[in-house]
Parts: C-alpha cells; structure tokens; sequence
C-alpha cells in the first residue's frame, strides 16, 4: 500500500461509521468502473487505432472541414 493510500485510510478511518461506509461504497464504484473502462478500452485498442488512421487520413486528403458548433449541431 503506498503512502497516501495508506493517509486516506487511516483520515477514513477517524470518520463516523455511517461516513466510513459511504466512503468504502464509493471507493468500491470507482475501482469497480475504472476496471470496467480499462476492459472495455483494452478490447478496442485495434478499432480506435484503425479509426484514428481513417480520420487522419481523410484530413489530408481534404475530406475534412472544420467543426462548427454553433451551426453543426
């Protein structure tokens, strides 16, 4: 455990039992949703790579115009 995770810990551990809990579910949610973001960008690492190829190659080639986004949207 590093060192600050080890200062959160224990400023967690100094809060009421209700406060604590709340803090362990959020801890919780977000390690679990990083995991999930992580898998889900792990398994698209080819598509965004070809995607990023495409989009660039239709910069180059002019098939591209600036962003508007007061008229494109």
């Amino acid at each position: 455990m590093t060192k600050l995770l080890q200062q959160a810990f224990e400023k967690a551990s100094a809060l009421p039992e209700k406060d604590q809990d709340r803090f362990a579910q959020f801890l919780i949610a977000e390690i679990d949703e990083e995991r999930k973001w992580e898998a889900s960008f792990g398994n698209s690492q080819d598509a965004l790579a070809r995607m990023a190829m495409e989009a660039l190659a239709d910069y180059k080639t002019g098939k591209t115009k600036p962003l508007d986004p007061l008229s494109d949207f």
